[in-house]
């Protein structure tokens, strides 16, 4: 431990240009994936039919609740079922799943074919933790 608090000190402008890169990379390849929106974003958006909601989760916790008018096409066959959002070209397009663990994945393919995207900020969980309405 004393040895790389050395190496720190002596090589302080590598390892702080290391870290700028680190931050800018992990921003960048977030940002790709489309802007977090919170709760009340997400529902005001969907309000206002500006966006439609798709959900990657699997079917069998799709179908324990979901948002209303959520659209599931799970993780693992997303690309065997994009053909589900060609009618929705025109909205934002918000991914959700549990936690946020595939949300950016699904928000950067999407992104790279011309959809406006953006991910629910805490995702499914965070939708429940809030005691907003779920159908099932």
């Amino acid at each position: 431990m004393e040895d790389i608090l050395v190496f720190v000190q002596d090589q302080f402008l590598l390892v702080a240009g290391l870290l700028v890169l680190i931050g800018v990379f992990i921003h960048r390849e977030s940002a790709a994936a489309g802007a977090r929106l919170s709760l009340n974003e997400v529902i005001q958006a969907m309000n206002s039919e500006r966006a439609i909601l798709v959900d990657v989760r699997e079917p069998k916790e799709f179908g324990q609740g979901h948002v209303v008018n959520a659209i599931n096409i799970p993780y693992a066959r997303f690309q065997a079922n994009l053909n589900l959002l060609e009618k929705h070209k025109d909205k934002q397009i918000i991914v959700t799943d549990n936690l946020g663990q595939h949300a950016g994945t699904i928000g950067r393919q999407l992104a790279k074919l011309g959809y406006t995207v953006a991910r629910m900020r805490g995702g499914m969980a965070e939708w429940r933790q809030e005691g907003l309405p779920l159908v099932k």
